[in-house]
């Protein structure tokens, strides 16, 4: 597996802290799949994980994860670290 991306943005938007880890350019489709909230509900309760199937082959990453707003923005960004890091091992 590749190193774990940097965080490219944080947005705060109405309910959630949007953490951005990779350009949505990059991708040819954006999903919120049902498997991935699973897996960020043990991190972070209400988070929600936007994958993207990469255009120049068939590789599904995490775009961004997006925190409950009541988290802030540092534990957000720790929180959506946690997510990536456990879904990309």
């Amino acid at each position: 597996m590749t190193d774990t991306p940097a965080i490219q943005s944080v947005e705060t938007e109405d309910e959630y802290i949007h953490v951005r880890f990779r350009n949505p350019d990059e991708f040819d489709t954006i999903r919120t799949p049902d498997w991935a909230e699973h897996a960020a509900q043990d991190v972070s309760q209400g988070a929600e994980v936007r994958t993207g199937k990469r255009k120049q082959n068939d590789d599904w990453v995490v775009q961004s994860v997006l925190i409950k707003k009541q988290a802030g923005e540092g534990k957000a960004r720790d929180e959506a670290k946690q997510i990536l890091e456990k879904i990309e091992s």
